[in-house]
């Protein structure tokens, strides 16, 4: 029996190293695709998972990714859009790369890695692209502004896309994650710098320090792992996936709560 086929975009550490070894384990053949595909000692533990060199922000990258991955399995079955990139910090001392970046990685990556391989999809009139979005792309918090709205293009993007992909057999879903216990907020975020804007000082030092409590907070990235595979092998109807009992209640109340009350309790929440 032919194994179900994944590629999985920023696959090198925490969710996508937790996904590449969850459909691993469910007897997946999975193709982690990152910059550096042998730079991680999980990942080359691995010897049944193969690796991709793939940078999302560059498309001929992305291309030669792509074509090599097709070249090697008989199918694709599934494509998780994950590598993603973390821009935080009061929006005024954002640099323009900074901003390009977080755009680059977070919206653009996932348009032109989805563009890439949807004629496989469309020739086989099957697929699913599963887009990995944040609790962030549908209710916000300070000092992520570029963020959020990089998550917010995303939701956009792919509530908009299975109309047009539906017909052909494809199906389109979100994974929406509230706090990972990864490394996302080390190694894949940047901190924009306000020595030149003290007057944001106090203001910031109070919300890091109430971001530093949520993060300690949040979901293992395992969680996430299997809601990814909750959405490649549930109802293809089924748009989103919210990952994590954090971002669940968050969801919920902001559902539940006028909008300014849920505003102010954010405010209290986080400085």
């Amino acid at each position: 029996m032919r194994k179900q086929t994944i590629l999985i975009t920023g696959a090198s550490s925490g969710i996508g190293l937790a996904t590449a070894r969850y459909f691993d384990s469910k007897g997946w053949q999975v193709i982690a695709a990152n910059r550096n595909p042998d730079s991680s000692p999980e990942l080359l533990a691995l010897p049944t998972v193969k690796r991709v060199k793939m940078d999302v922000t560059d498309p001929t990258s992305i291309a030669a990714a792509v074509e090599q991955t097709l070249q090697s399995v008989d199918k694709l079955d599934v494509l998780v859009n994950n590598a993603g990139y973390g821009l935080a910090g009061v929006f005024e001392a954002c640099t323009p790369q900074q901003i390009r970046k977080q755009f680059d990685t977070n919206f653009f990556g996932v348009c032109e890695v989805t563009r890439a391989v949807l004629p496989h999809f469309r020739k086989n009139r099957s697929g699913r692209v599963i887009n990995i979005s944040s609790v962030g792309g549908r209710t916000t918090i300070p000092l992520y502004s570029l963020y959020h709205a990089s998550k917010f293009a995303v939701e956009g993007f792919t509530e908009s896309l299975r109309f047009e992909l539906e017909p052909l057999g494809i199906s389109v879903h979100l994974v929406e994650p509230g706090a990972v216990k990864t490394d996302f907020s080390g190694r894949s975020a940047d901190f924009a710098s306000i020595q030149n804007w003290p007057d944001y000082q106090a203001y910031q030092d109070r919300v890091i320090a109430a971001l530093k409590k949520a993060a300690d907070s949040g979901a293992p990235a395992d969680q996430v792992a299997h809601d990814i595979f909750s959405a490649a092998t549930g109802k293809a109807s089924r748009l989103r996936y919210v990952s994590g009992s954090q971002a669940k209640f968050f969801l919920l109340l902001q559902r539940l709560l006028p909008a300014s009350l849920y505003h102010g309790l954010l405010k209290r929440s986080f400085g």
